[in-house]
């Protein structure tokens, strides 16, 4: 009698719970996946689009984020680890079955692991590289049928860590790096299908991902005493530690996120940053690489032709952002 009583119960609350994510919905609302909604950038994002009326499939690991997350209007927690497989499968039949389709999925998951390149032994550095492009390309691989299907939206979450690195930075910047290609690419091989890509690169932002990497290095017991780079991971750690601190509102991540997937003109890649001097850092290094690239090389530009380029450039994108 009481097992029948308990397993009422838990029906009861199931449905509650589903009640609360469908209450806004409408046949023509659009729905979005946001892998690592859980916490920092990817909970705002995944908040701000269901406070607008989007419906959110806001992936998530832990039992006690799904059930927080889904309490929220609008929004429906999908049990994903991007590094298992059969939890991305498990997620595409969930949202096929759901019968909304699927319009946005925004790669917003990611970790950060700290660690001299030439001492990273190999677990890290796959744990890295793991989640932080092969994340991305499975869950991509998984949905895009369903993107395709909906002439939809592919929001990449990288950094500018893609330009910029430094010691001890090596294993993360790399991934970032990585994804200012992938989005290239993906961007003209999904423009066939009448699908929009765009990458957004992020400066320091409030999220958990410098808490998750810090706990790790404890966890993994990844002390500095060891290191022949023990200044940098002092100053590295440091930085992390006070990153909470020092960080903008992530609510202006996701108001760029929101811009991509919903705008009727999205850019191929938005910066983001909360302050002159991360913009400075990240411009003035990629022009830096540009130079470095021309210098001395058989075909070389001159200044006046190099200006050339920048003008036309300008010109381009001031006519792609023209309403």
């Amino acid at each position: 009698m009481y097992r029948f009583i308990g397993i009422i119960l838990v029906a009861l609350t199931a449905l509650s719970i589903q009640a609360t994510a469908q209450a806004a919905t409408t046949p023509d609302q659009k729905t979005v996946l946001v892998t690592g909604a859980s916490s920092g950038l990817g909970r705002v994002m995944a908040e701000t689009m269901a406070a607008r009326g989007y419906f959110v499939y806001a992936g998530a690991r832990k039992d006690q984020d799904i059930e927080e997350l889904n309490r929220i209007e609008n929004i429906q927690a999908i049990r994903l680890d991007v590094n298992k497989p059969e939890q991305i499968n498990a997620a595409v039949k969930t949202i096929t079955q759901a019968g909304r389709g699927l319009y946005g999925l925004v790669n917003n998951a990611g970790v950060v692991v700290l660690k001299p390149l030439i001492e990273i032994d190999e677990k890290d550095f796959h744990f890295q590289m793991n989640v932080n492009i092969y994340g991305p390309y499975r869950v991509t691989r998984a949905f895009a049928p369903l993107i395709i299907e909906s002439k939809g939206r592919i929001s990449i979450i990288g950094s500018i860590a893609g330009t910029l690195s430094s010691a001890t930075w090596g294993p993360y910047s790399m991934t970032k790096h990585a994804m200012e290609a992938y989005a290239d690419a993906l961007k003209d091989e999904m423009s066939k299908f009448g699908v929009q890509v765009s990458l957004v690169e992020p400066g320091t932002y409030k999220s958990k991902i410098a808490d998750s990497a810090l706990k790790r290095m404890e966890q993994r017991d990844q002390t500095r005493e060891n290191s022949q780079f023990q200044a940098e991971m002092t100053e590295s750690v440091n930085w992390l530690a006070a990153f909470q601190d020092e960080s903008g509102d992530p609510a202006e991540v996701a108001a760029v996120v929101m811009h991509a997937l919903f705008d009727d003109a999205p850019k191929s890649r938005y910066l983001i940053v909360p302050n002159q001097e991360q913009a400075h850092w990240t411009i003035n290094r990629a022009m830096e690489r540009l130079v470095e690239q021309n210098a001395d090389q058989k075909f070389s530009y001159d200044r006046e032709a190099l200006i050339e380029m920048l003008d036309a450039s300008l010109a381009k994108q001031k006519a792609a952002s023209a309403p």
